[in-house]
């Protein structure tokens, strides 16, 4: 987080356990008889909350291996353990993926041992409720990542609390709804006790927020609206509360579509209307995220990893005319700004003849103004945005849609800012595609979409291709189109979820999801 000094060392698990959340051993001289006094003890515990967001293993790239399970984009580079993941084949210790559970689980530990402590502590009432307010957005923002992605109708995952994290064994709710309960509750609380965004002086930005609980509260019942239909108001209520915010939550939007919608993903607008929560970067700190989906090697310029590689069929699914389908992508020919040289795009590397454009907002400068001077881990100060207004808004259009109601308003709000024509009479197909090209290859997450809306096994049935352009250097080589990844065999009723490490089964005592 920028300017907020992590908390390196701290009491059992905030960084002497392992990154298991089952290890609780005492480790070093600090301890709960001389941590949890002071103001600064309580401030440095909930820095603690967000020291793991830019580890590679979460938002700089690990979750975007599941997201990349979609028909939008897969890797770019020979990988058997992405290969895995994306085929349904792995097994949950696959490098790339093995940590995200383990370190949500630390992440839960650490917002316990908040709530378990501080309330007792002699400290300044602002500061006390803002540290709880964290540790209770902190505790549901990390299962809203695991609930849905590892948990279903057969059983849920492990509900951790203040009462029962010091058990060794642990064992799975009955439903995901539980999760989702638990979840709600916290996010209920989160929004009581913290400040609204506009409160936070610059040096603090990037901390949780009223607007960034209200936005989850959104997103949960979106998740438990599958399983129980009346949750669809809830989302709408929730919604409401980020539209009418005082903040001025809003699109960022002039009137002119081909630079609206790009901007958005400009460093100057890291704290902007549009990013309601994002992961906060810095040069030397920060999201590998935009390094993740450079051009390998970045033309032998700077250290992209050209980890990703969009699909043909995400680029031919923006309609004509959508000013998001430049500002998102990059194909042979099209014309950009890298390292302050003008150049057309071509690639040597890219399966599909094809890069997101969406974070290369960095690169358009001299690499000292925006990028790690270090290039063999390409950090950026870009925000990774985790949720968007723009998402606010079509959360509340298919809310609105499936409860049977008109949800044109906030559809076309989205819509009209990438210069189309609005809609009237929306229907959940106008709505799957507003979210497929508002939100491609961020976390807002297409595989899980795909999974909720029950979409996936047929799109997943069918090939995804690229374009094989003749000469790779020249960016008006010709091409032809060819398959870049064969269909995949999805079961509905295994892969709907993700399998659970096998270490963290062993030392938790739980059980695999049914299939894996």
């Amino acid at each position: 987080m920028k300017n907020i000094k992590y908390l390196w060392i701290a009491l059992f698990c905030f960084s002497a356990c392992s990154e298991d959340f089952t290890n609780l051993t005492p480790i070093g001289d600090i301890t709960t008889g001389n941590y949890w006094k002071s103001e600064e003890d309580a401030i440095n515990a909930a820095n603690g909350l967000y020291q793991h967001w830019d580890s590679d293993h979460l938002f700089g790239r690990g979750i975007m291996y599941l997201i990349a399970a979609s028909d939008d984009f897969h890797q770019g580079r020979v990988d058997a353990a992405a290969s895995a993941i994306r085929n349904f084949q792995a097994n949950g210790q696959e490098g790339r993926i093995a940590q995200i559970y383990p370190l949500f689980y630390t992440v839960i530990q650490r917002a316990n041992s908040i709530l378990r402590y501080v309330p007792e502590m002699n400290i300044d009432v602002e500061i006390k409720n803002r540290v709880l307010g964290e540790a209770y957005f902190a505790r549901a923002h990390a299962y809203i990542w695991l609930a849905p992605r590892f948990g279903d109708y057969r059983a849920g995952i492990p509900i951790i609390t203040v009462e029962n994290m010091d058990e060794l064994r642990f064992s799975r709710p009955s439903h995901v709804m539980d999760n989702y309960r638990m979840i709600e509750q916290d996010l209920l609380k989160a929004a009581e006790l913290l400040p609204y965004f506009t409160s936070y002086p610059s040096n603090e930005l990037g901390r949780a927020h009223k607007d960034a609980a209200h936005a989850y509260l959104a997103k949960n019942a979106l998740y438990w609206a599958a399983y129980e239909s009346n949750k669809w108001a809830d989302v709408v209520t929730y919604a409401d509360k980020i539209i009418n915010s005082p903040t001025g939550r809003a699109l960022i939007n002039t009137g002119n579509p081909n630079e609206d919608f790009a901007s958005v993903f400009y460093v100057n607008n890291n704290f902007s209307s549009e990013y309601v929560y994002s992961t906060v970067s810095s040069k030397e700190r920060g999201q590998i995220l935009p390094g993740v989906m450079l051009e390998n090697t970045g033309w032998g310029q700077y250290n992209g990893w050209g980890t990703f590689s969009p699909t043909l069929e995400l680029y031919n699914a923006f309609e004509e005319g959508d000013a998001r389908k430049k500002a998102t992508l990059l194909v042979f020919g099209d014309e950009f700004t890298f390292l302050g040289n003008q150049r057309r795009y071509y690639s040597g590397n890219s399966w599909t003849g094809i890069q997101f454009n969406k974070y290369m907002h960095p690169y358009r400068f001299p690499q000292e103004i925006h990028l790690n001077p270090n290039g063999d881990y390409p950090t950026t100060d870009l925000n990774t945005p985790l949720i968007r207004f723009a998402e606010i808004l079509l959360m509340k259009a298919e809310a609105l849609i499936m409860q049977g109601q008109n949800g044109d308003v906030p559809l076309n709000l989205v819509r009209t800012r990438a210069g189309l024509a609005p809609k009237s009479g929306a229907t959940l197909a106008d709505l799957k595609q507003e979210r497929r090209v508002e939100l491609a290859g961020e976390y807002a997450d297409r595989h899980l979409d795909l999974v909720r809306w029950k979409d996936a096994q047929a799109a997943y049935s069918r090939p995804a291709t690229g374009r094989n352009h003749s000469t790779k250097t020249n960016p008006d080589s010709g091409f032809t189109v060819y398959e870049t990844w064969p269909a995949r065999s999805f079961n509905p009723e295994i892969h709907h979820v993700w399998p659970i490490p096998p270490n963290t089964l062993s030392v938790s005592g739980i059980a695999q999801n049914q299939g894996w």
